[in-house]
């Protein structure tokens, strides 16, 4: 299996001149076929690997990447997606009005904050 690959840095890419393997071109489905080496010197392997295509005079560059930044994963953890859903229904049911100005904000804050400790308003 190939080293976790970092979103920001590809891995080393070895000089030009240093054939890693080669691809065949398959026309009936627009598709290159790499060599399993190379599928994981690139870390295809894993399940979260996607590939930007560059061309380059007379190049073609692959460059790994991972399809969610590490950054960004904690969105599509199931907790924040269900959150979202719910946000979603509550927004297409109307439940979202317009904003508040900003001492109707802070009323509404001081209410909220009464309820919370027991002094009905």
């Amino acid at each position: 299996m190939a080293a976790p690959l970092d979103p920001l840095e590809p891995p080393e890419i070895p000089d030009k001149s240093e054939r890693i393997g080669f691809a065949w071109p398959l026309a009936s489905r627009c598709a290159i076929t790499l060599p399993t080496e190379v599928w994981e010197w690139l870390g295809l392997d894993r399940p979260d690997a996607v590939v930007d295509v560059l061309g380059r005079a007379e190049e073609i560059v692959l460059r790994p990447r991972v399809a969610v930044h590490p950054d960004d994963a904690w969105f599509w953890e199931e907790g924040q997606q269900q959150a979202e859903r719910e946000v979603e229904a509550e927004i297409s049911a109307g439940g979202v009005g317009p904003g508040m100005a900003q001492e109707e904000f802070l009323a509404h804050l001081d209410r909220l904050s009464s309820r919370r400790s027991g002094d009905p308003q």
